[in-house]
């Protein structure tokens, strides 16, 4: 074989990955992950989107659309389970890609994560942004227009060129690279005391709610067909993941063998039953032809006459959704932070703060980055960037537990996926499905982010690489 195409095969030793040099600190027990999980996968997908589906795609049978996109994600869950028991490093899909399938292809995935989450965090920041806005105008603050959202999103009636940045969103991607920059233990705390908030908000929605279902509004149940149920799964399915953003921490995991992979299943699982009870009680109570779209609770809630309710589920809704914040970035920074170890990106990102041991650097850079997306992009084009790559890191996992199984069957696993290969397979074949309801425009955009880290690698990363310097 060729020495370039060496090059691209050459492959991390799985017996001496625990013996590469870790800046991090192990603080994070087994609640911790779990909560790190909750708080990537529950967020804007049970606040909106779950209003949005019920109303133009699925109706009641939303609750369908969720079931199959829960069991579509936990093929990959169980996959990345093994991985994370196997192969408790930082970077997750990239470390596994490099592990299994070779340089290249964790280059490839890597890279990809590396857009993929530090847009999920300005896509989730400006969505934030806009609540912050309707919340302080509803309280009677005037804030200057300006600074009101990014440039060409004025809203009718608004002069164009009045907007100038979403300055809420910037400094919020800001705010959460800080909290991350201030060592795990502490950002673990107020990671895992939004999620409790958020958790209870969502339990206060069920648990009051229930008492307002009108059993009429579920017939018909599938007024859009099971074509429309499954329509709404392909939409849905992205607020069933981010256990793959906290498998990233897996470094800093205490007994990482052991809980992350539990914390993997939890995560999915605790999530799961929120997302059908809470949508069980959105469509009960109303009609699933009336649900709003901006704030379905909130609005379901002030229809039944508890508009106090509604607006503290607003305020819940907005300090939640900062956990999708915190579980991104802390996902970009991991991925980061492992491909710079490895020598595929400068080195002096990988470098730890020698008090709070936190990858400070590539954390403020992706901060960075993501806060320029969010002050300067409208929502929908930064929207574009998040789907794909998620998408292709399931495939890439879930074909590499199948190809590690087989090729390495003595390798010692404290989670072993059911069903191999079956359920592996099942997550790449859906994975599939759903990149084929992509639109055009996002398959060029990554062609082009693409085309860049093809530059990157052959020029800096192949010849840097510290496994090709061995």
């Amino acid at each position: 074989m060729s020495a370039p195409m060496n090059a691209l095969l050459r492959r991390k030793p799985i017996e001496q990955i625990d013996e590469e040099p870790s800046g991090l600190q192990r603080t994070l027990g087994l609640w911790q992950l779990t909560a790190i999980g909750i708080g990537g996968i529950i967020g804007a997908g049970i606040f909106s989107l779950a209003g949005v589906v019920a109303n133009e795609k699925a109706g009641p049978a939303v609750v369908i659309s969720f079931l199959v996109a829960g069991v579509a994600s936990a093929a990959a869950a169980f996959s990345y389970a093994e991985f994370a028991g196997l192969i408790p490093r930082a970077g997750s899909a990239y470390t596994y890609g490099y592990v299994v399938l070779g340089e290249f292809a964790a280059w490839f995935i890597g890279w990809d994560l590396l857009l993929e989450y530090t847009a999920i965090v300005s896509v989730v920041a400006i969505g934030i942004s806009g609540y912050l806005g309707e919340l302080l105008s509803y309280l009677g603050v005037s804030l200057p227009a300006w600074m009101l959202g990014a440039p060409g999103t004025e809203p009718d009636g608004v002069a164009p060129g009045t907007y100038v940045v979403d300055l809420f969103a910037a400094l919020l991607c800001l705010l959460i690279a800080f909290v991350l920059t201030r060592g795990m233990r502490s950002a673990a705390r107020f990671e895992t005391s939004l999620v409790y908030l958020k958790v209870a908000v969502v339990l206060l929605v069920i648990c009051v709610g229930v008492f307002h279902i009108n059993t009429e509004n579920y017939d018909p149940f599938a007024p859009f067909g099971l074509t429309g149920a499954f329509a709404g799964a392909a939409v849905v399915f992205f607020a069933v993941f981010g256990y793959d953003a906290m498998s990233t921490a897996a470094e800093e995991s205490k007994d990482s063998q052991k809980h992350m992979p539990k914390a993997i299943i939890y995560s999915l699982a605790i999530s799961m039953v929120l997302y059908v009870l809470a949508c069980l009680v959105l469509t009960g109570m109303v009609n699933y032809a009336d649900i709003n779209t901006d704030a379905p609770f909130s609005v379901a809630f002030a229809d039944v006459g508890l508009p106090l309710l509604g607006a503290i589920i607003a305020g819940g809704a907005i300090l939640g959704i900062l956990t999708v914040l915190f579980t991104f970035l802390m996902g970009a920074a991991r991925v980061g932070y492992a491909m710079s170890r490895d020598g595929l990106l400068p080195q002096w990102m990988s470098a730890t703060d020698p008090v709070h041991r936190q990858p400070t650097r590539i954390t403020w850079t992706l901060g960075a980055v993501a806060a320029v997306i969010a002050g300067f992009l409208p929502i929908g084009d930064a929207a574009e960037l998040t789907n794909i790559g998620i998408l292709l890191a399931f495939i890439v996992v879930c074909i590499s537990v199948i190809v590690l199984r087989y090729r390495r069957p003595d390798l010692p696993r404290s989670f072993r996926c059911p069903g191999m290969p079956v359920v592996p397979a099942i997550g790449v074949v859906f994975s599939i499905w759903l990149i084929s309801f992509l639109e055009p425009l996002t398959y060029l955009r990554f062609a082009g982010w693409f085309l860049l880290g093809l530059l990157i690698y052959f020029f800096y990363s192949r010849r840097n690489s510290l496994l090709g310097r061995r």
